[in-house]
């Protein structure tokens, strides 16, 4: 598709912030009011126009692709993001370790037990740990508290989070990433301690590592995402018309 536009600003409504794009309001996939419930996310989506050549990349609209996906599937209730982010703490990577006494299970011990705690203390819940491949049911009180604190999040943050837990498949680590000093890159490397301990041992895959590349993008996108939703929060205001 060829550039139609001329420039994307912003416009103030009462329910958020919305790209216009030469003074025409932009509207999710879906055919809905794409309103951003900060000028921060509205702002990285009006970039995204801005940045285009003379032929629009589909692919380069990640923060519009995850708000359009808010509006038309989480906020109306198509998508019941609650329950499928619930499946990633019933099979959470960090609760399941590798035969203890290897060097993989030590590691573990190591780089996720400390995280795994912090977040049963924050959540108020106590999950099982697993030392085999084979599929162990969480206590019904932690996932009842669980679904609480999901139920509880805002349709925007609660697209973050499953996202980020669906890529790390985590729960754990999709919530801790809500938390002020979190950090998506080491959130992202714990998620993946067993393929670096592989790689460590055995050398680098290079079909696989560009697999997992591209989750690690997804990843970071999904982060950012998050941290666009509070204007005061950790990232700093982006460009609206990118160099």
């Amino acid at each position: 598709m060829k550039r139609f536009w001329k420039e994307a600003a912003l416009l103030e409504t009462g329910g958020g912030w919305q790209v216009v794009l030469d003074g025409r309001p932009v509207k999710t996939q879906g055919g809905r009011a794409q309103i951003a419930p900060s000028r921060a996310l509205a702002m990285a989506m009006a970039a995204e126009w801005n940045m285009q050549g003379e032929t629009l990349d589909p692919r380069s609209f990640p923060m519009r692709d995850l708000t359009d996906f808010t509006i038309d599937r989480v906020a109306t209730g198509e998508d019941d993001l609650v329950t499928k982010a619930l499946a990633f703490a019933e099979t959470d990577t960090l609760c399941y370790r590798a035969e203890a006494g290897t060097a993989l299970s030590r590691r573990q011990d190591a780089e996720w037990e400390p995280l795994l705690a912090a977040f049963e203390a924050r959540e108020g819940v106590q999950l099982t740990r697993v030392d085999s491949i084979l599929h162990v049911s969480q206590p019904a009180e932690a996932i009842a508290a669980l679904r609480a604190r999901l139920e509880g999040l805002d349709p925007f943050t609660l697209a973050g989070v499953y996202t980020l837990a669906s890529l790390s498949a985590s729960l754990c680590l999709g919530l801790t990433a809500l938390e002020k000093d979190a950090d998506a890159g080491a959130l992202w490397q714990t998620s993946h301690l067993e393929e670096t301990v592989q790689h460590e041992l055995w050398g680098v895959d290079m079909e696989a590592k560009a697999a997992q590349e591209e989750k690690r993008a997804a990843f970071l996108t999904a982060f950012e995402f998050l941290s666009l939703l509070d204007d005061n929060g950790r990232s700093g205001e982006p460009e609206l018309n990118p160099a």
